[in-house]
């Protein structure tokens, strides 16, 4: 059973990602470290109690649908209740409006808790706090007024309303459309496809944020605008009022997350209301929807980040502890604690060791990542003058650590399968479901090769390459206090975090070259690998930056071990990833069309 790991979080959140620094610094007001403490207890407690013991029973169940009505698992009803009975959903959001204003490093570590009790669960949250965050930077001051106090506190909850059948990324191209009310409302008309938690029975109303295009608007998505369109009309006193125009037609049946319902949405056919057409209320101004959704989406887009980090420390857990159980064959070295002939702990295996280690690392590698994009977010708000270099990396570490942590959660989840052998391959043994979670994290709120487009197009040139390589001189900052510590248990750690950084300073000079000469093709031939690259020497030089904390815990040889074995081992992969982004363009170019 999954046990939240808070110490570990609390760790890499003050002394990796940053969070000691900036209470020393007074910049997250009267915070202080026992505070922290306590919210990271409340929500893994939460999570390892509450939550996942439910998750097998939602896997196993799946949302149900009956004449447009969707009915949760089992438990998850009261499961819901009792989360928003804690508080959970308002902990970044406005006091205005309820809220706790925390920062935002808080919200995502105790994300992964929740997502790592259950993912199907945590996304129906997820996906209300990024509704709060574009009503709250974008809508009037009367949507916030109605809308906000009920979704921060959870008793209503949000969805994103963007795929359509014949539009997946490509937003431009979207036909659901609105039309104005001399009230000043609108109507909506239109399907919506793989809409999470778009229906269902947890909530007494549900708020959806609705992409669509007006009659005049111009092609393309500059002709996108964004409505609040909630289930249930609300009256002037707050209470709810008639049904609207809008219903689930159908819950798609998904390879993993089968306790989250993902509907298909209807808008304005007749099914309720005196005229055809679902009420819907514009946030921000008309064409300029695109603008609003992304407000929700790029931070969606670091808790998507952050599903891959949970499912990684969930199958890590459950592949350690079934290690240490079952037994088979007897290990080099090992005596067995005096028994002749006993079978050996697989744990004890090196190959096991091997890939329990390249899951530790990984994970632990994702988590600072995901964990120090969510402080550049928190110091963008807070810092003052430094308030660009802040939003620029942010903006910089969104798509590594929604790609990379996703990444290596299905990887994680793969090699937690081989560590149980064929029992992996059993459902009952729960080590499946964490792969057929993991898989839709890589795919949905961009998939990550749009991630990697992103990432070399748009975040690196920020500051004509500025930021990055502010990045990168502070990684290597860290590798030389590796090389300075003289510590042999490091053993060849400092060298390979040398070779990596430089390895990913070569292939972003490359890729800011080509981009300068305009050659942008080559440029996102490169993109993907450059991505990992970029995720895999953050991972050594955050692991290293742990090693090196004086965090008087009594786990530094611990961190040590990981880091060293990370560099030892992951880390000569970048070699490989910097030859592919640098000379991979031709041969991709001159096979594709063998594809016709």
């Amino acid at each position: 059973m999954y046990k939240a790991p808070v110490e570990e979080i609390a760790f890499t959140l003050k002394h990796v990602a940053g969070l000691a620094q900036a209470i020393d610094d007074g910049l997250l007001g009267d915070l202080g470290e026992d505070l922290v403490d306590a919210i990271l207890h409340e929500a893994g407690r939460f999570a390892s109690d509450e939550i996942a013991p439910l998750a097998e029973i939602g896997d196993r169940q799946g949302a149900r649908i009956s004449d447009g009505k969707v009915t949760t698992p089992d438990g998850w009803r009261d499961l819901y209740r009792n989360w928003i009975s804690g508080g959970w959903n308002g902990l970044t959001a406005s006091e205005d409006f309820g809220g706790q204003a925390l920062p935002h490093m808080l919200n995502v570590a105790a994300l992964e808790m929740w997502n790592s009790g259950s993912m199907a669960f945590a996304l129906c949250p997820t996906l209300t706090m990024g509704a709060i965050e574009a009503i709250a930077a974008h809508g009037s001051d009367a949507l916030k007024a109605t809308y906000l106090p009920k979704l921060v506190s959870g008793e209503w909850t949000g969805t994103m309303n963007l795929t359509e059948p014949h539009a997946g990324s490509d937003l431009g191209v979207l036909k659901a459309r609105a039309e104005r009310r001399d009230d000043g409302s609108y109507r909506i008309f239109g399907q919506k496809i793989f809409i999470t938690w778009g229906e269902h029975d947890a909530a007494d109303n549900i708020i959806h944020l609705v992409l669509a295009r007006l009659p005049d608007a111009p092609d393309g998505t500059r002709g996108i605008s964004l409505f609040l369109v909630p289930k249930f009309l609300v009256n002037e006193d707050g209470s709810l009022g008639a049904r609207n125009d809008l219903f689930c037609h159908a819950l798609e049946h998904k390879l993993g997350i089968h306790g989250s319902p993902t509907c298909t949405m209807i808008y304005g056919d007749g099914r309720f209301g005196e005229e055809k057409g679902a009420i819907g209320w514009l946030v921000g101004e008309e064409n300029k929807g695109l603008a609003c959704m992304f407000t929700m989406m790029n931070n969606a887009r670091l808790a998507v980040g952050m599903q891959g980090v949970a499912i990684a420390e969930a199958a890590t857990q459950k592949a350690v502890a079934y290690a240490r159980e079952r037994t088979q064959g007897k290990a080099p070295g090992w005596t067995g604690a005096g028994q002749t002939g006993a079978m050996s702990p697989i744990i004890e295996h090196p190959d096991v060791i091997r890939m329990l280690l390249t899951m530790k690392a990984l994970t632990q590698g994702a988590r600072a990542i995901a964990y120090s994009c969510a402080h550049a977010t928190d110091m963008a708000h807070r810092a003052g003058d430094d308030k660009k270099h802040w939003q620029e990396r942010a903006a910089l570490l969104t798509p590594v650590a929604k790609s990379f942590a996703t990444d290596i959660g299905v990887d994680v989840a793969s090699l937690g399968i081989q560590v149980h052998g064929g029992m992996g391959f059993i459902e009952e043994t729960g080590a499946a479901r964490y792969l057929r979670d993991a898989r839709i994290a890589p795919i949905y709120e961009g998939t990550n090769g749009i991630q990697a487009i992103d990432l070399v197009t748009r975040k690196l040139p920020l500051s004509d390459g500025g930021e990055v390589k502010s990045l990168i001189a502070e990684l290597q900052q860290i590798a030389d206090r590796v090389g300075a510590s003289n510590a042999e248990n490091f053993g060849a750690t400092a060298n390979r975090l040398n070779a990596a950084i430089t390895d990913l300073q070569e292939a972003t000079d490359w890729l800011l070259a080509q981009l300068s000469a305009g050659k942008a093709v080559d440029a996102l031939s490169g993109a993907t690998p450059y991505q990992r690259l970029f995720g895999l020497t953050l991972t050594g030089c955050y692991l290293a930056k742990g090693a090196l904390a004086d965090a008087d815990d009594g786990k530094a040889a611990d961190r040590i071990a990981l880091c060293r074995f990370a560099a030892e081992n992951l880390l000569a992969e970048t070699t490989a990833l910097k030859d592919s982004v640098i000379n991979g363009a031709a041969s991709l170019a001159a096979a594709k069309s063998i594809l016709a």
